[in-house]
């Protein structure tokens, strides 16, 4: 018993310093003592004390050191799926995602983690079903950047269909269905005009929608291969509803198969 009070003082103190750590700002100095409180924790069978410093070390290490947070969250993911705890895993997945996007940028294994972190929302009860397409709508936009469009519009098929008969979420559904029928429109236009048809069908309100008339000016203007008339639907659309990075990356990339279109812009 005496040696399990000793490692407990241990632990107190490593807590302790971390937190004086802090207030100094010496964020490296911080991790590493809540690190070495987190394997204590663990000598002492204590998982959930040894997970939330884990989680505290990983917090300290993303001001100074990324991927020794990173390596800190990912013990305490370990701890937690080994404890059955999925939704709190999910969220540090998020985390570690952020970490890759905007710190080490390799968004390869930022999708990784979102997609893990979506699969773990899935198994749990269904509130949090929005947090999972949160995930995977993150998946859909980068995969269609690096020109995975089937696993794109495979996502936003999926959450389109998912959202479209919830009474909450549907009005956002008209903007999946718009995202996948872009990705198609990339890689084969008979397939857009296919899939396009489809979404009407399957969700009879996306066909009223700016989005739904916009996808079908822009099938007519590269049938006819008038990029004036795509050029001119897209600023029409953009006076109301303004163009995000990634429509505009998809729209360029549909307007340079239109012929004689070399690297052009959408204004």
């Amino acid at each position: 018993f005496r040696g399990n009070t000793r490692v407990e003082e241990a632990c107190e103190m490593y807590t302790r310093a971390a937190n004086m750590f802090k207030i100094a700002k010496n964020w490296s100095a911080a991790g590493n003592a809540f690190c070495q409180a987190a394997k204590l924790h663990m000598q002492l069978q204590s998982k959930h004390d040894s997970a939330t410093s884990f989680v505290d070390a990983g917090n300290a290490y993303k001001k100074a050191d990324p991927q020794e947070a990173i390596n800190c969250l990912n013990a305490a993911i370990d701890i937690y799926t080994d404890m059955g705890r999925f939704t709190i895993a999910a969220k540090h997945h998020i985390t570690i995602a952020e970490i890759y996007e905007a710190e080490l940028v390799d968004i390869e294994k930022a999708i990784a983690h979102y997609e893990q972190a979506a699969d773990y929302y899935k198994g749990e009860e269904s509130n949090r079903q929005v947090l999972s397409n949160k995930c995977l709508l993150k998946v859909a936009a980068y995969a269609a950047q690096l020109e995975q469009y089937q696993k794109a519009i495979e996502i936003y098929e999926q959450v389109g269909t998912n959202t479209m008969d919830n009474p909450l979420l549907k009005y956002s559904a008209k903007e999946y269905f718009f995202k996948a029928a872009l990705c198609h429109f990339i890689v084969d236009e008979l397939n857009a005009k296919l899939a396009l048809e489809k979404y009407e069908e399957m969700f009879p309100a996306f066909t009223d929608s700016r989005e739904c008339k916009l996808l079908k000016k822009l099938l007519e203007a590269h049938e006819e291969q008038n990029s004036e008339a795509y050029t001119e639907a897209v600023k029409e659309f953009d006076s109301i509803s303004r163009l995000d990075q990634w429509l505009t990356t998809m729209l360029l990339r549909i307007k340079k198969s239109i012929q004689g279109e070399g690297d052009g812009d959408l204004k």
